[in-house]
């Protein structure tokens, strides 16, 4: 593809969940703000079309609200990651325990006919209440309207899944007027994004508590937007995206060859961590390699066919994490406040490095700056690794590219001082 026909796209970015985990897409965000500086281009938001689902619907969000200044936005979202604490995203004091992740257990272990009979209703495993005031202070929701009259922004899309109805719901905002689309167990709808539509679609199942909101006219307790997500990718199209930057939450596929595993049975810990991983993972690689099909199959049409389908190929650049982040949370399990390890070790998360068990979960939950800061470099460093490949696929002139490095986060500095 040349340089003016990348530039003439419009540019979708893809945001997948993965709680904590989400700290890596900003890493992301941050080299290719780089790279676009090294290349002299210019500097409109990158991004006119967003969508995003579970923890990166927050980014998602800050993005669009603050889409009049890419860079500084990116630069405030790193701030935030980098420096993060448990104590921000859920209650890790020993009475915000005892309220929910001890009551929850509990009722796990002795039944919900005691809980019943004690009129005890423990909605989740933790209480994500804090998070409501950082997305209160992080995200000015009231700048979207301003945000697309200005042409900073042509849409956002934020999805949630209802646990009443089943449907998988995107809430999206366009500047333009976009025809709500409707597919098998998914729907849009049109309305305001605020803060609730940021809980409901972050609410990991079971960890965090269902969000209400109204659908159409009616009630609905909403969880994590992964859940159900067949096609992650089809709302950015949808709203006009003709070239998709997709930054998922773990590694797409496996390095061949057989991983060293234990013999013993999973521990409830490694079914949950499972579980998510399913969740927020696997759908992405189903769609991207679907869009892919897609596409080659556009390609093999003649043009007069091309021209007369509403099909049109879909450019699409997907960055993901380069190692296990798993095995980076399994380095940082000790991090976490003393009381939520002693939760999760209930369900069988304890060790650190390799003798870590139940790290999978862990790496979801662990809103902890040494790890946030770790995946922050590695999505920096990730990208920096291809950057001619991002400049071409944003149609900037590598030409004009120096080679200059991004600015080290605090991890890169703390480890050169190591």
């Amino acid at each position: 593809m040349g340089v003016a026909e990348a530039a003439g796209k419009t540019t979708g970015l893809v945001l997948t969940g993965g709680g904590a985990r989400a700290a890596y897409q900003v890493g992301v965000l941050s080299a290719i703000a780089q790279i676009r500086h090294d290349c002299a281009a210019a500097q409109a938001n990158p991004f006119p079309v967003i969508a995003g689902t579970s923890a990166g619907a927050i980014n998602a969000a800050a993005l669009a609200c603050g889409s009049d200044d890419f860079d500084g936005t990116v630069a405030a979202l790193r701030e935030v990651w980098e420096n993060f604490s448990a104590e921000q995203v859920y209650r890790a004091d020993a009475i915000g325990m005892i309220g929910s992740g001890a009551r929850w257990l509990t009722m796990l272990s002795i039944g919900w006919a005691i809980a019943r009979w004690r009129r005890v209703r423990p909605r989740s495993l933790l209480d994500n209440a804090p998070l409501a005031g950082l997305l209160t202070r992080l995200v000015d929701t009231e700048r979207l309207p301003t945000m697309m009259r200005q042409g900073h922004l042509q849409a956002l899309a934020i999805t949630a899944s209802s646990y009443g109805s089943g449907l998988h719901v995107t809430f999206y905002d366009a500047r333009n007027d976009i025809v709500p689309w409707t597919r098998s167990q998914r729907i849009a709808v049109r309305e305001r994004i605020g803060v609730p539509h940021l809980l409901a679609s972050s609410a990991i199942p079971l960890v965090f508590p269902a969000m209400n909101l109204d659908l159409q006219g009616q009630n609905e307790y909403f969880g994590d937007g992964s859940m159900r997500q067949s096609a992650p990718i089809s709302p950015a199209i949808h709203l006009g995206a003709e070239r998709i930057l997709v930054i998922g939450a773990g590694r797409m596929h496996e390095p061949p060859g057989r991983r060293t595993v234990r013999a013993e049975y999973p521990s409830p810990a490694q079914i949950a961590g499972h579980a998510l991983s399913s969740i927020f993972l696997d759908a992405l690689a189903v769609d991207v390699e679907r869009l892919r099909r897609i596409n080659a199959t556009i390609a093999l049409l003649p043009a007069a066919v091309r021209d007369a389908t509403s099909l049109r190929p879909i450019d699409v650049l997907v960055i993901a994490p380069s190692q296990r982040l798993d095995d980076i949370a399994a380095r940082h399990v000790l991090s976490l406040p003393a009381t939520v390890r002693a939760m999760l070790r209930g369900v069988g998360v304890y060790g650190e490095g390799s003798d870590s068990r139940g790290a999978a979960l862990a790496s979801y939950l662990l809103f902890e700056a040494p790890y946030t800061r770790e995946l922050v470099a590695l999505g920096i460093a990730d990208t920096m690794a291809r950057r001619d490949v991002v400049a071409g696929f944003f149609g900037w002139d590598r030409r004009a590219m120096t080679r200059s490095e991004p600015e080290p986060s605090t991890f890169d500095l703390d480890n050169r001082l190591d």
